[in-house]
């Protein structure tokens, strides 16, 4: 499952509150006699009546092979919930000194295999997020016993003793607004380039004692849906995916309807998620824009995109003036290469670079040696096999990365290649490969064309089927259909990898770039000076007028022009005025002076400018894509 949740910090408006602790510190002994059916119970008596606005649970036990404990909280109300599960399998390490908080970042029990706590608390060394949440108790009366058991999963080894408990409970203050918000979708499994919709509801809930000024919700959309708009209470904006949903009385409900299309393909799992990221009024239990996953100011919705998985179709590369291939089978590469350059043809010298972080790159003889690597054993289904650039990593977790950059040395209208077996196998590993490009420092996101082995959400692909070497259904085309002058390819794992994923490779097969193309763009613009009545008070266009004009050209194409003059005859009727021509590379950023002359240093810096009878001259030797040289200059209306 692949989740996109951002979310925004923002401040909660501070309340009045009180937080009491109640402590538990009679020994006991977790062993053999404390199973599951007959745990170790130790209560705690609060004797005042209050409302509970969250709650928090320290616990320190001398326990050897802490995953054997499970740990369950009953309040006076009878609701119980178990906080620690254990993991009689994997979790030896020794003692239990934990704090368990629903705010924390990490949950117990995930702190790694042979780690040990230490035997002395409070304060607790360790602040975790339970298993499951804490806050099933906000809302409740505090008064009566609350019930903490304790028990040992595998009673007939590693025993221990429980040393102390505490209890924090904090009460609820007189003002507040107690927001909560739910987010639904209303297909869960759409075809792809279907419509659907996300409803996202927020509730002041009815007890509040304040009105929520100031709220708004952050939902920013994954990739994987399309929007095409929104309709509901407030205002939405796609882009930075805020809602602004503003005031919420006691006892309201405010909802929106955020409507797109499925952009992903069969097999895709999109999950997206939202939260409250402002409010004006106190919430006891929960805070705008902490991301944190237990509090009722957040909530997912999951689609998985139906249907029978075939390859998708590539779209087409469009090349005005042409291509040029970078084809594997003639270049030289070998075995563990990760810097090298080529000669493209029509574009220049481009530069390759292979990085792997949080893992190392294999050596198989059976895909080339020493990777990364030339090899033809993975062919993408090609016959007669061709060659690729091989990677074969072996990663260390899920966040592992091998990660190929492509610098070019002008920008190309476009480019096309395909990746071969980005695919799955379960227990072993689990394809991901995300595409990006670059443009005068701007991103810029390709179009991926899934196989029958892996599906597509945005400019991302993830293998689901395994693959065979000789086989085209782990193959991914990549497509950028506007200029770039860079592009960088990140190999990696997704959620269905193991932990410490296996073996894994994938290829990078002929590239296919458009080749560079100018497109200069002229334009003239004009402005009064002054005149000889007004000054420069709302001058008019009268004899002896002054008159600024500027002659812009800008290089829409993705190629870099070069040797680039222009010429301008003056309007009939004006007179130049000398010492006046100025360049930069806009109409209000020319100030460079130019002299009159078509000499010296100013003629190269980067522009030059001169004036010869009646006819304004500019040059450059080169303008880059996106680049514009102005070139500025005054006349006198005769």
């Amino acid at each position: 499952m692949l989740v996109w949740l951002a979310f925004t910090l923002a401040a909660n408006p501070a309340a009045a509150q009180t937080t009491t602790t109640y402590s538990n510190v009679t020994a006991g002994t977790i062993n053999a006699a404390t199973t599951c059916t007959a745990p170790l119970v130790r209560n705690f008596t609060v004797g005042t009546s209050y409302t509970v606005g969250d709650v928090d649970l320290g616990l320190l036990a001398t326990h050897s092979w802490r995953g054997d404990l499970r740990v369950t909280l009953q309040s006076p109300a009878g609701t119980r919930v178990q906080l620690v599960n254990g993991d009689t399998g994997s979790i030896d390490g020794n003692n239990f000194n934990v704090r368990l908080d629903d705010d924390a970042s990490q949950t117990v029990n995930t702190d790694g295999n042979d780690t040990n706590h230490s035997n002395s608390a409070p304060p607790y060394q360790n602040v975790f997020r339970p298993n499951s949440p804490l806050s099933a108790f906000n809302g409740q009366n505090s008064a009566g016993t609350w019930r903490l058991e304790i028990c040992d999963q595998y009673p007939s080894a590693d025993n221990g003793n429980f040393v102390r408990a505490d209890l924090y409970l904090t009460s609820v203050p007189s003002s507040y607004a107690d927001l909560s918000l739910t987010k639904s979708v209303s297909n869960a499994a759409p075809a792809s380039g279907a419509s659907i919709n996300y409803v996202l509801s927020v509730t002041n809930a009815s007890g509040s004692t304040l009105t929520a000024t100031g709220v708004t919700v952050q939902d920013n959309l994954p990739a994987g849906f399309s929007f095409t708009g929104a309709s509901g209470f407030g205002s939405y904006n796609s882009t930075t995916g805020v809602w602004t949903v503003g005031t919420i009385p006691a006892g309201t409900t405010r909802t929106l309807t955020i409507s797109g299309t499925v952009a992903a393909t069969a097999g895709a799992t999109v999950t997206n998620g939202a939260e409250i990221s402002a409010s004006s009024a106190f919430d006891f239990d929960s805070t705008p824009g902490n991301g944190a996953a237990g509090e009722d100011d957040q909530d997912n919705a999951s689609f998985t995109v139906s249907g029978t998985r075939v390859a998708g179709t590539p779209p087409a590369l469009v090349c005005p003036v042409g291509t040029t291939t970078h084809d594997w089978d003639g270049v030289s590469w070998p075995a563990g290469t990760t810097s090298a350059s080529a000669a493209l043809t029509a574009i220049g010298t481009a530069s390759f670079n292979i990085a792997v972080s949080g893992g190392s790159f294999l050596s198989n003889a059976t895909y080339g040696g020493q990777s990364p690597t030339r090899q033809n054993a993975v062919t993408g289904g090609l016959a007669p096999a061709q060659y690729s650039i091989f990677e074969l990593v072996d990663f260390t977790s899920q966040a592992g990365t091998v990660t190929t950059t492509i610098a070019l040395p002008t920008a190309v209208p476009g480019a096309q290649f395909r990746l071969f077996d980005v695919d799955y196998a379960s227990g072993q590993f689990a394809d991901r490969v995300t595409v990006t490009g670059t443009y005068n420092g701007a991103t810029i996101y390709p179009v991926l064309t899934n196989g029958s082995a892996n599906y597509v959400i945005g400019n991302s692909a993830y293998g689901d089927i395994l693959s065979a070497d000789g086989s085209a259904d782990g193959t991914v085309t990549v497509t950028f259909n506007t200029p770039v002058d860079g592009i960088t390819i990140e190999y990696g794992s997704h959620a269905l990898a193991p932990t410490n994923p296996g073996q894994q490779g994938m290829a990078l097969h002929d590239i296919i770039f458009c080749r560079p193309a100018t497109n200069l763009v002229i334009a003239k613009t004009n402005s009064i000076v002054s005149d000889p009545v007004n000054g420069t008070t709302n001058p008019k266009a009268i004899p002896g007028a002054r008159m600024r004009y500027c002659i812009l050209v800008t290089n829409n194409g993705s190629g870099t022009a070069t040797g680039i003059t222009l010429a301008d005859p003056l309007p009939a009727g004006t007179s130049f005025v000398a010492g006046s021509l100025r360049s930069g590379t806009s109409c209000a950023g020319a100030t460079t002076v130019e002299d009159d002359n078509a000499s010296g240093t100013d003629e190269s810096d980067p522009f030059g400018a001169s004036v010869a009878g009646t006819t304004i001259a500019a040059t450059t030797a080169t303008l880059l894509p996106a680049a514009a040289m102005a070139i500025a200059f005054e006349v006198v209306i005769d």
